[in-house]
């Protein structure tokens, strides 16, 4: 049995039907326990690594979406992962079991759902082709960090997006970039998000959004680089 939270914002349990690596992920309520406790500590790591000047960089997307294939091999394990994706499957992040997955990350703050990036680009002509051409096409994990605050860690099946797609249609369901500005991408808007997070078919695993206070400034900055000493420290075979 998995989490879910309804319409008022609040976790409530749902039964979850079987057949998807969503349904498996958030069935297994050790393994959320785990991940409520264990992604905070590790996505500030990631932030870390990701930092210059006290900025974060943009890398910092990819160092998440790292830390969550991570989980997901840690759960359905190397053999059931396919990470070979064709470019042209714009949305799929990994294949698991066989299922197409997206692996989403956003940073809100405040309390209002944000919108999710789902294509970056620069190109104005790949902009229109991706609107023109869009709809659903594979279930999506999706994680809302909050520092400070209570964001969430959510499985958003296919049928969840399709049905939120058809109701809003197109133009509400996707921001595109202002013409005249540099494009950075098209985004599944913030109405879209917030009617997803409320839908009945979501799953989802509220997060407490709290920095490590456990490790001091110099191990966090160290952090990172601790998992290639371990490759220095290992005699060669």
């Amino acid at each position: 049995m998995g989490y879910r939270r309804d319409a008022g914002g609040k976790s409530a349990m749902k039964q979850i039907e079987p057949g998807t690596p969503l349904d498996e992920l958030f069935r297994d309520d050790k393994l959320c326990e785990k991940i409520r406790r264990k992604l905070p500590f590790l996505f500030a790591l990631a932030e870390q690594q990701a930092s210059r000047a006290g900025r974060v960089g943009m890398e910092v997307g990819t160092l998440r979406e790292q830390i969550l294939i991570a989980l997901l091999i840690y759960k359905f394990g190397e053999a059931s992962m396919d990470l070979d994706i064709p470019i042209a499957e714009h949305e799929v992040d990994v294949h698991v079991l066989g299922h197409p997955l997206s692996i989403k990350t956003v940073a809100a703050q405040s309390q209002r759902a944000p919108a999710v990036k789902i294509i970056w680009t620069v190109d104005w002509k790949k902009v229109e082709e991706f609107v023109e051409t869009y709809e659903p096409k594979c279930d999506m994990l999706l994680v809302i960090v909050r520092w400070g605050g209570i964001g969430g860690f959510y499985g958003i099946p296919l049928q969840a997006q399709k049905e939120v797609f058809e109701q809003l249609g197109k133009e509400k369901y996707l921001r595109r970039p202002k013409q005249g500005t540099n494009p950075r991408g098209v985004d599944i808007s913030s109405v879209a998000v917030e009617e997803l997070l409320k839908h009945s078919l979501i799953k989802a695993l509220p997060i407490e959004w709290q920095r490590p206070i456990d490790l001091t400034e110099r191990e966090l900055r160290l952090a990172p680089y601790k998992r290639w000493l371990q490759y220095w420290q290992e005699e060669v075979q």
